[in-house]
């Protein structure tokens, strides 16, 4: 049963997309008749859209996620390796911290059965020039205010966009374990955009309250 509430007004193109980022997987969802593959991908929406709501203590609850998540992120040829709650807890800390939890998907294309799902999608992100690197992960640790010879302006804001491929294992019970992400290189594109266009994360959580709870909590 649906939980939804009317959405709200989107102001720009970007928070157009950003609000049906789910879509894909909504159409995906309600074709399918396996009720653990149904239940991961509601997991995996759900976790998606409360993560960049900023409110990933709810993602990573017990009927969510395992004790013990293992993350794999890779890009820009290198990794970022989180093992073990905290350290995840901490890497969400960090983003939420730096408003730097807002991101879309678009174009997405996946794969369900019992051990996950795996597919490919292009992630958007509005990133500050002073922390745009070859891998935003790996740059959040830099001091914006360093000396940089980045060819980005450090006071400006830029959309970045790339295809990620991604597999997310799932244990017996439908509980997500880990994500393992890997970017394509080759299909990075980076865009100036003005201060006006970024979606902060207040209004990110403004905006996606409505749809979040479209499907529940996975039981």
């Amino acid at each position: 049963m649906s939980t939804a509430h009317a959405p709200v007004a989107t102001r720009t193109s970007y928070e157009e997309e950003f609000v049906h980022m789910m879509d894909d997987v909504d159409d995906l969802i309600d074709t399918l008749e396996n009720p653990r593959h149904r239940k991961i991908l509601i997991n995996y929406r759900r976790h998606g859209l409360l993560e960049v709501s900023g409110r990933y203590e709810e993602l990573l609850a017990p009927n969510m996620t395992v004790p013990h998540p293992h993350y794999r992120l890779f890009e820009g040829g290198q990794g970022t390796i989180l093992d073990g709650m905290d350290t995840v807890r901490a890497f969400y800390q960090q983003l939420a911290a730096m408003d730097m939890l807002v991101m879309w998907t678009g174009k997405q294309k996946m794969a369900v059965h019992d051990w996950g799902f795996a597919g490919e999608a292009e992630f958007s992100q509005f990133v500050p020039g002073a922390l745009l690197g070859d891998n935003v992960f790996d740059s959040m640790n830099n001091d914006p205010g360093a000396p940089s010879s980045s060819q980005y302006d450090a006071d400006s804001f830029y959309l970045v966009r790339r295809t990620l491929a991604f597999f997310w294992p799932y244990d017996e019970d439908g509980k997500m374990i880990g994500e393992h992400v890997y970017e394509d290189t080759e299909s990075k594109v980076v865009t100036k955009v003005g201060n006006d266009e970024v979606i902060t994360g207040a209004r990110a959580a403004e905006l996606l309250a409505p749809i979040i709870d479209k499907y529940g909590v996975p039981q």
